[in-house]
């Protein structure tokens, strides 16, 4: 287990080609977000635009709603679950004026 954690951290530090087996260094080897840093070439030209993923509504639904599904059941499911066992049981205040 041990050695793995050593081989994962050599990989992590070998980006530079030397091995540095102290402390992982603080900036990532890769970037986070992708980006592209030249807009021209080396004699000038401008580059193209990147390729853009169209994100329609239909991707954005066919991903919203089946969590909100999945979550709400879960919190459905949780809460009877609380309110068996006398954990959580909501009163009911009679507001009689």
């Amino acid at each position: 287990m041990a050695t793995a954690g050593w081989r994962l951290l050599a990989a992590a530090s070998t980006h530079s080609g030397r091995v540095c087996r102290a402390w992982p260094r603080l900036t990532p080897a890769v970037p986070l977000m992708p980006s592209r840093s030249a807009t021209v070439t080396r004699s000038g030209a401008i580059l193209p635009k990147p390729v853009k993923t169209p994100f329609g509504l239909l991707r954005v639904f066919s991903v919203v709603i089946p969590f909100l599904y999945v979550g709400t059941q879960i919190s459905k499911n949780f809460a009877a679950l609380l309110e068996e066992h006398d954990i959580f049981v909501p009163e009911d205040d009679d507001d009689d004026d």
